[in-house]
Formats: structure tokens, sequence, C-alpha cells
């Protein structure tokens, strides 16, 4: 069974920033890009409407942003307020 799982869910090595968050996210991205292929596979051989696989599909998108936005992923908490999102010291300090 354990095979079958990792054939049909296989999963690749995260390379980016080791966080918990970071982590959540990646293995949540995994699971969405296999639910699409999926359901672009059922459309494809015609096993699945084109409005349905709109709908599952929207639905999945939306669950991958409320995943994003409940880890905080692509927020900076601990970056300082003197600071714009490239580093450098706002117009405000100088």
């Amino acid at each position: 069974m354990n095979e079958k799982a990792n054939f049909l869910y296989p999963r690749s090595r995260y390379y980016g920033s080791v966080n918990p968050e970071n982590l959540v996210f990646n293995a949540n991205l995994q699971e969405f890009t296999q639910r699409i292929n999926f359901i672009c596979a059922l459309e494809t051989s015609g096993k699945l409407p084109p409005e349905e696989a709109y709908k599952q599909i929207k639905g999945l998108w939306k669950q991958l942003k409320r995943s994003k936005r409940e880890l905080g992923i692509g927020q900076h908490p601990f970056q300082s307020d003197d600071h714009d999102d490239k580093g450098n010291q706002s117009s405000e300090n100088n």
C-alpha cells in the first residue's frame, strides 16, 4: 500500500529556508499540485465536466491561499519598521 501511495502522491524534497511554516506550506502546495493534476486528467478524459473541474480547482486555490495567510508566508513580522521590503532604509530616515 505504501508503494502505491508513493506512486500516486510523490513528495519532493524541500530546498528553501527551513522553518515549520515553510515546511507545512510546501506540503500543502505539493498536495495542491497533485489534486490539480488529477482534476485536469479527469476533465481531459471527459470524466469530469469542465464547470465542475473549475469549481474544484477554485476551491483548492482558496484553501491554498487561506493556508498561506494562516501560516504567515510572505510576511516579515520581525523586520523593523525603518526598512522597506528590500532592506533599504526608508526615505523618512534619510
